[in-house]
């Protein structure tokens, strides 16, 4: 039941919501109707008491703002365990306002299956509200999820995320039933068998990227992107890329799947980006590629399949 995407929205509609082609309409829409994350964010540290607040408040410039891992916790303090039932309220609000509502129950679900629910992850807030420096930092299994209210300049999601999911075990079947997001690479696996044979050759590598916390989402500035440069590919196979686009921002909330667009469109879009699979890595040696990644000088969205779902993701803007 929870790999069903019946639940998602028309695809017309959501392309023409958040396509690169439609972005211009769509980012005007965004700067007039902000989430209601960000206020929930600031009721929640006003709620706090002297003791929590000294436990889980840091200056906006703190190291631990920036750190991002596939399972750890920001502070030792769960939310189940530190939170009074109205801020575990206010969290919850706080963390599905930053998913798209069409997709947050497949969140839920695998929020529960890898950690037993949301009352087992973390939280810390950055800085003060109302002061342009503020946010929120949500960690635990195969999640770091941000809240900023646009305090990063230039970051989508306010710094780099990571979603992920172990769905039935660790060690997950070559088509991983029941993982929420098994979906994205199937999709991507549609332009791999889009690409001819010398397009292949380039798109398709040994060994990916390592998995190294923080340094996973280091960005190659200098250019030094591996794979097939997506200026290469026709409009039909770019076609297909902006597809995996879509389903790759479907999870989340409206104002983030357009800032995310809008920092691509402004690197130069499609052509832009590079996209690689790794065959080292094959669960099944099915040759659907369960690892791939799409990556520029200012932007990765990296795709770790195996075992289970990692993905991480870092868009900035250009220089």
């Amino acid at each position: 039941m929870h790999n069903d995407q019946s639940g998602r929205m028309n695809r017309r509609q959501f392309v023409q919501t958040t396509g690169l082609g439609a972005l211009a309409l769509a980012t005007g829409a965004a700067g007039a109707s902000s989430s209601s994350s960000e206020t929930i964010v600031s009721q929640l540290y006003d709620s706090l008491s002297a003791e929590q607040r000294s436990k889980v408040t840091f200056p906006f410039d703190h190291p631990l703002r920036s750190k991002i891992d596939n399972n750890w916790h920001i502070t030792p303090h769960r939310i189940g365990d530190f939170y009074s039932a109205d801020q575990q309220a206010m969290i919850q609000d706080i963390f599905r306002g930053l998913h798209n509502p069409d997709f947050y129950d497949k969140v839920e679900y695998h929020i529960q299956e890898d950690a037993g629910g949301l009352k087992n992850y973390s939280i810390a807030l950055f800085g003060e509200p109302g002061t342009g420096q503020f946010e929120f930092v949500l960690t635990g299994r195969h999640c770091t999820a941000r809240c900023d209210g646009d305090s990063v300049d230039g970051a989508a999601f306010g710094g780099p995320i990571l979603y992920g999911h172990a769905a039935n075990s660790f060690n997950e079947q070559p088509h991983h039933p029941d993982n929420v997001y098994w979906y994205q690479a199937k999709r991507a696996n549609e332009v791999y068998q889009a690409l001819d044979g010398k397009q292949r050759q380039m798109a398709l590598l040994g060994d990916p990227r390592p998995e190294q916390a923080t340094a996973t989402i280091a960005l190659n500035k200098r250019g030094e992107v591996p794979g097939i440069p997506l200026s290469e590919l026709s409009r039909d196979q770019k076609g297909l890329v902006e597809a995996v686009l879509d389903d790759l921002i479907l999870p989340f909330r409206k104002e983030d799947r357009e800032e995310v667009m809008k920092l691509i469109r402004d690197a130069g879009g499609i052509p832009a980006l590079s996209m690689s699979f790794y065959k080292n890595m094959d669960i099944g040696s099915d040759e659907v590629w369960d690892v791939w990644q799409l990556e520029s000088p200012t932007m990765l969205w990296y795709f770790r399949g195996a075992p289970h779902v990692h993905t991480w993701v870092n868009v900035r803007q250009g220089a």
